[in-house]
């Protein structure tokens, strides 16, 4: 993928679950995600969970039911969105500054 030539993120298909984790951790560190980060097993159950293609946003509440589920990213992706979802799956927290940038809600 181009972007990921630009961005430096260029990895063969890991092996083993230890390479897989050293893939996905060098990701998150070197395209600065800031929400911490799940890594599914070799048998993909959480992808085939929760269609993970095309890339989606998912909000899951309290209960593990699904709270909000996002459009086909990255254009689907509505931090506005993801913003009203948080607050009505926990009702009457203000959202902070912090909290907002670590989940990547600041514009």
């Amino acid at each position: 993928m181009q972007s990921n030539l630009k961005d430096n993120v260029v990895f063969a298909s890991p092996k083993n679950e230890e390479e897989r984790a050293f893939v996905a951790g060098a990701c998150v560190r070197k395209l600065g995600i800031k929400f911490p980060a799940v890594l599914d097993g070799f048998e993909n159950t959480t992808e085939k969970a929760y269609t993970g293609w095309p890339d989606r946003l998912y909000l899951i509440d309290r209960n593990g039911k699904v709270a909000y589920k996002s459009p086909p990213g990255p254009f689907g992706f509505k931090p506005d969105d993801l913003k009203a979802a948080l607050e009505r799956v926990v009702p009457g927290k203000v959202v902070t500054e912090l909290q907002k940038s670590e989940v990547g809600l600041q514009k």
